[in-house]
């Protein structure tokens, strides 16, 4: 994942300390197929993930991540879940933990794609027949698809 400049500058006066982020999960859908994303740092199956910018409306940054990442147009049709992610420690020391917003959004157009350089892949899954995920992925899709009545707040 490419680290947003406002995290890089942060880091210059936090150092390795911890940060607690907004971020959020696009579950895209179209029909019965999913939109996921092949890291390119540890080649792991997810949804499209992303961190807020400063003062960015979450829904805005799913659509932008989406976009930015894979090529294709969605838009969100609700937040199914708001979650908090465990600490994060990355390879280089940094630390931090995301508040995550898990919204359904529906494919509106454009070609799936690897748009830059943070994934390796980019395709579409049936439902029924994802890739090997981690737990924590499969639960934000499985919860975005099934939803229904209020945000569920665990």
């Amino acid at each position: 994942m490419a680290t947003p400049d406002f995290i890089v500058s942060l880091r210059r006066s936090v150092g390795h300390e911890l940060l607690w982020l907004p971020g959020v999960t696009a579950v895209v859908l179209r029909g019965d197929d999913v939109l996921l994303v092949r890291r390119a740092d540890t080649g792991e199956w997810t949804p499209v993930t992303g961190i807020c910018d400063p003062g960015e409306h979450p829904a805005t940054t799913a659509v932008r991540e989406c976009l930015e990442e894979t090529g294709v147009r969605c838009e969100v049709e609700l937040l199914a879940w708001v979650d908090v992610t465990p600490v994060i420690e990355y390879p280089n020391g940094d630390r931090s933990q995301y508040v995550d917003h898990t919204f359904r959004c529906r494919w509106l157009g454009g070609d799936a794609h690897v748009a830059d350089d943070e994934s390796s892949q980019v395709a579409w899954f049936p439902l029924r027949a994802l890739p090997p995920m981690a737990a924590d992925h499969r639960e934000r899709i499985r919860t975005a698809v099934a939803h229904t009545g209020p945000t569920r707040l665990t």
